[in-house]
């Protein structure tokens, strides 16, 4: 029994180890860098995977055209991806290029790579300088285009936007959502962004430069995370991915469990594949080029919760053979509850951290943040059974629906 305990304790030692450094993170954050001046301007296209998005199409697409940049630099491709909704003929008479596509491959992946590939045949492909890659349910602010050209303009040839939430005060769920994204923006990108080190893209909200998508032959990343198989892949490059911390973007949140469920099981599924894919890639990195970046991307894909799903069945085998032993089982169960309650005040603590910094960024009544400040572990600790389940299910990507019909002003409650 002792053993157990002992093995136990070492797992948790190696999650401390292994994630000690994010602590350093928390300081980075508070300062504020300065602006570039005389900032050339760059012409982007942007790049909208939609599959039977109708109801919130028109709303991104407005938002894009309401940006404080110039609309000879901003053209707008959508590829309708086995749709069968209005989504093109919407798309379309909102000022997108549209282009349909009917295929058996499913996916955002293989969606953009066809919409790239369309745009490489049909349009003259070096008139633009870098693509951005947002999502059909977002919302941009009307200095998003700037801000992500003012990054640019350092010359980060990959940059990601802060992810903001349209209906964080909808429930548990869709805050807890809200909540990781903001602290992933504010407490993981910025810092790095601040310490000169890679940031990670985050699905939506990211800009490439036109000369990656060229030297890679288009979009050729396809795992159930493509976002994160492209970073850790350009990272292992030796690509340095930036952050607009003023870039703001909103999107919507799951509010079912079952939604949920199965989306952050394609994500977890996504980071095992990713880990097996790109683990070797970044570690040849780390070691020949000392790359901290490397380390980082490897501790992001790397399936901690596993590590905790493997203690948590430790001590539950524990508690099982002193039953049947007939030993005292109690202080297993202290330890199982001290662990508990120690993981339950660490995500409370990053949460509540978030809640207080980012205040006046959350939309949403107040008494909601404050709540989602206690919500938020229980929703983190959701993660463990869906990390475990990933391992064994065979998980295919499916669209989530999006319902959530707002404007930029009925998000932030303007007057």
């Amino acid at each position: 029994m002792e053993l157990l305990q002992k093995f136990s304790g070492i797992l948790g030692v190696i999650l401390f180890v292994c994630y000690a450094y994010q602590l350093v993170y928390l300081f980075p954050t508070f300062f504020v860098r300065k602006n570039t001046e005389n900032i050339p301007m760059h012409k982007f296209g942007v790049l909208i995977a939609a599959r039977n998005e109708e109801h919130v199409i028109a709303n991104l697409l407005e938002s894009i055209r309401e940006q404080d940049y110039p609309d000879d630099l901003t053209d707008i491709f959508v590829v309708a991806d086995n749709c069968t909704d209005k989504t093109a003929e919407i798309a379309l008479a909102n000022g997108a290029e549209v282009f349909q596509r009917c295929s058996p491959l499913v996916g955002k992946g293989y969606a953009l790579h066809y919409l790239i590939n369309r745009i490489r045949q049909e349009r003259t492909f070096g008139e633009y300088d870098a693509f951005l890659v947002v999502d059909a349910d977002n919302i941009l602010e009307e200095g998003y285009l700037r801000e992500m050209n003012r990054v640019y303009s350092r010359g980060y040839r990959i940059v990601t936007s802060y992810r903001n939430s349209k209906n964080y005060g909808d429930n548990w769920i869709s805050s807890g959502y809200a909540l990781w994204f903001l602290r992933e923006s504010r407490y993981l990108n910025h810092a790095r962004a601040c310490l000169h080190t890679s940031c990670a893209v985050g699905g939506t909200g990211f800009l490439v430069d036109r000369r990656i998508l060229e030297e890679s032959g288009g979009w050729n990343w396809f795992l159930l995370t493509e976002d994160l198989e492209f970073t850790a892949e350009q990272i292992a490059l030796g690509e340095t991915i930036g952050f607009a911390e003023n870039a703001v973007l909103y999107d919507e949140q799951p509010t079912g469990f079952l939604q949920s469920w199965r989306q952050r099981m394609r994500w977890a599924k996504g980071n095992l594949q990713v880990f097996c894919r790109c683990g070797p890639k970044l570690l040849r990195r780390l070691f020949t080029h000392g790359s901290f970046a490397c380390f980082d991307m490897l501790m992001a894909t790397m399936p901690a919760v596993l590590i905790s799903f493997a203690g948590a069945l430790l001590t539950l085998g524990g508690i099982v053979l002193s039953v049947l032993n007939g030993e005292n089982m109690l202080p297993l169960l202290r330890d199982m509850a001290m662990g508990l309650l120690k993981l339950y005040g660490t995500f409370a603590f990053m949460g509540g951290l978030t809640v207080m910094t980012e205040w006046k960024r959350i939309c949403a009544p107040g008494w909601k943040k404050v709540l989602s400040v206690f919500t938020f572990p229980l929703f983190m600790f959701t993660y463990i059974p869906i990390s475990a389940a990933a391992i064994f299910a065979r998980v295919t990507w499916k669209p989530i629906h999006h319902r959530r019909k707002m404007t930029l002003g009925e998000i932030r409650g303007d007057k």
